[in-house]
């Protein structure tokens, strides 16, 4: 059974070549592969990450198989109004439709509890995270410029409630 638990140190390495792997598959057909590999080589190498996890306003999950494998990883900010964005949100493709992806939004959800919203960024044209963020309650509320140097594309900005404590 996969293991939902606050990410550490030890994961870097392999959250880093999660988040490759899935920027790739995900956003190549949107942005072209040249442009998916620079953005994605200088946000996800394992030092950015690391820092981002030594970061206090940054809360950092991992899915983790039996194995000790990484099966997803998942990350929300507290921005300076205190409001929560959830950054990133990737699963190995070999863990769709299981529900994974279902269960680290939930454990964002849990550990933010008490917050009055939680908003997110989604690039155009990446159509499965719009699908499955309406699924989970999600509204568009904003369509902007992408953010993270991805000149030239949109993005939708989805917001939702968050549970009650």
């Amino acid at each position: 059974m996969t293991q939902i638990r606050t990410m550490t140190e030890q994961d870097v390495p392999s959250v880093s070549q999660l988040l490759g792997e899935s920027w790739r598959r995900t956003y190549s057909p949107i942005m072209g592969a040249e442009t998916t590999a620079r953005i994605s080589d200088g946000r996800h190498a394992p030092q950015k990450i690391a820092a981002e996890l030594a970061d206090d306003n940054k809360m950092s999950f991992v899915a983790e198989r039996p194995d000790g494998s990484i099966a997803g990883y998942a990350m929300a900010e507290m921005d300076e109004t205190g409001d929560v964005i959830l950054d990133r949100l990737h699963i190995d493709k070999s863990e769709f439709g299981t529900g994974l992806a279902a269960d680290m939004l939930h454990a964002v959800f849990a550990a933010h509890s008490g917050i009055p919203s939680i908003a997110l960024e989604v690039i155009e044209g990446n159509d499965r995270a719009l699908a499955f963020y309406r699924k989970h309650g999600f509204e568009v509320v904003e369509r902007r410029p992408a953010s993270h140097g991805v000149e030239g594309h949109a993005s939708f900005i989805m917001r939702r409630p968050l549970p009650r404590a």
